[in-house]
């Protein structure tokens, strides 16, 4: 083996190695093999003693240092990152970890062993990372009815979108009416974080509507609840903004039993509809496709089922 080829040690298995103490100058092999924390590394006497640091004293005669009876040199440290730290050695530079903690956890190596120019690179990039960070989920803000509809069609995941746009209005609202509006959106806001990696959430504020959910599962709209309605005060018309928040609940719940490929399922739709002797049938003129539409405080339900084959 050469490098720092790393092997990991079960803690307590077998009896406990006796350790023995002497001047690391009396080191005369080229290979050294070290013990940090349980884990196994080779490298060299040069690579260990290139730079002014803790393991030059360790490994040039200045420093005592600790052996078992098998030769391995101990080191009470985590070895998480003393590979890290070897090729740093070598090299002078290294790839450092992506993630924040990951990064301290090497500084805190590299000032236990006195690498001053390692611990110079992990606090810049720890400064460079201070204003960075990754968003937990993302929600598409739709600019126009065609990105809606690509959108809803590309997604593999069943799709929440909450429409608001309260300059639609044209009437006072009512004393209530703001402080529902927000709450929508803090529940939409709730929801995403809960769900984002199931559903997708999106935004729409250009609509007609001032408030308005919509449900969509496999490509296919199946629920809507709008929040708006006008109320008639003395001589004078308000629009009043509600907050159904046990109904959101209950239609965002309905749409994770879309997370399925895009088939037609009449057991899923018989699950998830109401019974055929509570729907409201209607259908117009011009022959379009006929729906199952079920009315309860502003609640419309939209039929999944789709008669084409596969293939078309």
């Amino acid at each position: 083996m050469s490098g720092d080829t790393c092997l990991a040690l079960c803690p307590g298995a077998g009896p406990r190695p006796k350790t023995g103490s002497f001047k690391g100058g009396s080191l005369g092999n080229k290979y050294v093999r070290l013990n940090v924390g349980g884990s196994l590394y080779y490298t060299t006497v040069q690579v260990l003693t290139r730079h002014d640091t803790m393991l030059k004293a360790m490994f040039s005669g200045r420093m005592e240092v600790l052996t078992d009876k098998e030769g391995w040199i101990l080191i009470d440290r985590c070895g998480k990152h003393f590979g890290t730290i070897l090729n740093y050695l070598r090299d002078d530079t290294i790839a450092l970890p992506k993630h924040r903690q990951e990064i301290k956890e090497l500084m805190a190596e590299a000032k236990y062993y006195l690498i001053q120019g390692l611990v110079d690179m992990c606090q810049a990039a720890l400064q460079d990372k201070k204003d960075l960070y990754e968003p937990v989920c993302s929600i598409p803000i739709i600019t126009s009815p065609k990105e809606e509809e690509r959108l809803i069609e590309s997604s593999m995941k069943p799709v929440v979108k909450l429409l608001y746009n309260r300059s639609n209005n044209k009437y006072s609202y009512t004393s209530n009416s703001d402080d529902n509006l927000l709450k929508n959106i803090e529940l939409f806001d709730k929801l995403s974080l809960r769900f984002n990696g199931r559903v997708l959430f999106i935004k729409d504020v250009i609509g007609d509507e001032i408030c308005c959910w919509s449900f969509y599962g496999q490509g296919r709209k199946l629920a809507e609840v709008c929040c708006t309605s006008i109320v008639y005060a003395t001589e004078k018309k308000q629009t009043k903004v509600e907050f159904p928040e046990a109904r959101i609940y209950e239609e965002t719940l309905n749409v994770l039993l879309y997370e399925t490929p895009r088939v037609p399922d009449n057991s899923l739709l018989e699950a998830t509809s109401r019974s055929r002797s509570q729907a409201s049938h209607s259908e117009d003129d011009e022959g379009f496709e006929l729906r199952d539409r079920v009315r309860r405080i502003h609640v419309k339900r939209y039929s999944t089922y789709d008669d084409r084959q596969l293939g078309h």
